[in-house]
This record gives structure tokens, C-alpha cells and sequence, in this order.
């Protein structure tokens, strides 16, 4: 969930106690033998810089949204059925792609320097990988005019890339939205820090079963998961986000519309 090193291009109270008793000091060559020092590549050195400026420079909103994916479920059974795969994380791409074709104005980010928001030109995706040097988020360019199938053979072929440290500059420089998941972890919801400096980064939690009370007033067994947006203030509204998450959700949960 943090930012890629390559994305493109985000007077203290008086006190009568000393400084020693409301500060904690940082270990001293004298006490070294309480820590190790863990190697940084310059990648994580890069990352670090640049969350810190996320958190700093961006007034952030956050959403969160549960999507019925019961649909979702079958289709991918269908899919595998007929000889092709699409992971969960493969649908909400799709989905997030559409829905920001369906909602242009949420796919900006704010310009620091003219100080007013910008549109960007097409729907170019960032998903996070993590790699054994550190996060980045290769991107699935013009994903709006691709296939499903497509994308998700993008993504794993991006992922392997990007594990082995093989991508191209252009394969992870640039990137109009981040998409973060971590539902393979078991964890049911998160938020995750925008990718200066896009607009906006969605966190994808994991797969719940719930019983919920069903539209003839009966007990019924659903998959559900949680959607967490995290926005630039500058840029979105609470009523833009709530826009983009439900039409988000919406596609989600009618699946079969994503195969086509």
C-alpha cells in the first residue's frame, strides 16, 4: 500500500521536565548491543521519503464500502469452466476501469505547481507487487480497453517482471490510480497511502461469508468483501467518492457486464 519509488511526477508546547524524560532517544553506539541493524536498499530508503510526503503534503479522505460478490464467485466459476481464469483482484481492476470511464471526473489529481486539479488522459492502473526489494506498482495501461482475461494475464505477467526485477522504466513510471490487495492475507479490511501524485489508491480486503436477511425476508448465505478508498481531498469530494465506490460496487456485483 505504500508508494512506488518510479510512480510519476506529493512551535512545540513549553515544558518544565527535561527533555531526557518526555523524548525517547534514539539507541547510542553504547547500547548497540540491543539492536542490528537491518539492511535498506535504496528502493525502501525511496519508499520511506516518499510515504512520508504522502502522508505530509496530502489531505486524505477515506471510504470504506462492502460489495456483495456471490456473482463474482460464479462467474469465475464459469470462466474457469471454459478455459480461462480471472482472479477476484482481476475483477475489481476491470471494475475500477470502467468506473472511472463511467466517472471521468475521478480519474485527476491535484498539480501543487498551478495549483488546480488535471485530468488524466487515459485509465492507466498501478497494482501493487511486493517484491523481496521492496513495493512497486507496474501498470496496466488503457486498461478501460481491456478484456478481463486480458488484464489478469497483464497483471501476472507484470507481477513476475516485477519480482524478478526485470520491469522496464515505462512499465512502472506513470499510473492514473493504485489498486492495493491484501484479502490473500485474511485481512478483511485496510486503508493504504496514495501514490503521489494520483488522486486516489483503493485497498481490496479478502473474501467473508456472511448470512444476511434476503429481499423475500429469508436467511441467505453471501460472499461479501471491503472496498477502502483513500483520496486527495483537494480533489475528491465526499460525494465523488461515494459516487465512485457505489459504481465501483455496482459493477462488481453484476459481474457478466465485465466479461464482455
Amino acid at each position: 500500500s505504500s508508494p512506488s519509488p518510479s510512480s510519476p511526477s506529493p512551535s512545540p508546547a513549553k515544558s518544565s521536565s527535561p527533555a531526557s524524560s518526555s523524548v525517547a532517544s534514539s539507541p547510542s553506539s553504547s547500547s548497540s548491543s540491543s539492536y542490528t541493524d537491518v539492511p535498506n536498499s535504496q528502493i525502501r530508503k525511496v519508499i520511506a521519503s516518499r510515504l512520508l510526503a504522502s502522508k505530509r503534503e496530502t489531505p486524505s479522505l477515506y471510504a470504506s464500502i462492502d460489495v456483495d460478490i456471490t456473482a463474482l464467485s460464479t462467474a469465475r466459476i464459469q470462466l474457469t469452466a471454459q478455459g480461462s481464469k480471472a482472479s477476484i483482484n482481476d475483477f475489481v481492476l476491470k471494475a475500477v476501469a470502467a468506473a472511472l470511464v463511467d466517472v471521468p471526473e475521478a480519474n485527476v489529481y491535484w498539480d501543487p505547481k498551478s495549483e488546480s486539479v488535471l485530468s488524466f488522459a487515459s485509465v492507466d492502473l498501478s497494482v501493487a507487487v511486493n517484491t523481496e526489494r521492496g513495493l512497486i506498482t507496474p501498470i496496466v495501461r488503457d486498461a478501460a480497453k481491456k478484456s478481463l482475461v486480458s488484464i489478469g494475464s497483464e497483471v501476472r505477467s507484470l507481477a513476475g517482471k516485477a519480482r524478478e526485477g526485470k520491469l522496464k522504466p515505462e512499465e512502472f513510471t506513470g499510473g492514473s490510480f493504485t489498486i492495493s490487495n491484501l484479502g490473500m492475507f485474511d485481512l478483511s479490511e485496510f486503508s493504504a497511502i496514495i501514490n503521489p501524485p494520483q488522486g486516489a489508491i483503493l485497498a481490496v480486503g479478502g473474501k467473508e461469508s456472511k448470512v444476511v436477511l434476503g429481499k423475500e425476508g429469508k436467511l441467505e448465505a453471501r460472499e461479501t468483501m471491503t472496498l477502502t478508498l483513500t483520496v486527495d481531498h483537494r480533489v475528491y469530494d465526499g460525494e465523488l467518492v461515494a459516487k465512485l465506490l457505489k459504481t465501483i460496487r455496482d459493477k462488481l456485483s453484476s459481474p457478466f457486464s465485465l466479461l464482455l
